[in-house]
């Protein structure tokens, strides 16, 4: 395990899809943290100054990137008439988003993830006690 961690953010914007009308730009932070090796978060700007935070798997996103990926709640694909765009799409109880972003912004994010953290390799930055300390620390009844 490693003692230090590393948080990588990046900024993009996303294309809100909607039907019948022009998409909408919305601002995402993408971020990495090395104290969750195996997850990405992609923060979505709600308003001037809201936040939605999803978080999927690193491998998710990396698969979205070449094929379809995902059954749940966070689906990602090639798009299908452009192989320089990714659809994401996100479902929740209070509704559903599709997005468009750019395949090499999220290429190049998560080549930086890998410098930090190479596939494989990701339980090096796993701290066993301190997750089992949460674990046991909530009242599970």
């Amino acid at each position: 395990m490693r003692n230090d961690h590393v948080t990588l953010r990046s900024t993009a914007v996303f294309d809100l899809l909607a039907p019948r009308t022009p998409a909408v730009p919305v601002q995402v932070e993408l971020r990495y943290d090395t104290r969750d090796p195996y997850a990405v978060v992609a923060a979505f700007r709600t308003g001037r100054t809201g936040w939605v935070d999803w978080v999927f798997s690193r491998d998710l996103l990396a698969d979205g990137l070449i094929a379809d990926a995902g059954d749940g709640d966070v689906r990602i694909r090639p798009a299908v008439d452009d192989p320089e765009v990714v659809v994401i799409e996100l479902s929740s109880p209070s509704g559903h988003a599709m997005f468009e972003a750019s395949a090499q912004e999220l290429a190049d994010f998560l080549d930086r993830t890998y410098d930090l953290a190479a596939p494989g390799n990701e339980n090096l930055w796993v701290n066993m006690d301190e997750a089992l300390s949460q674990l046991l620390s909530n009242d599970l009844s």
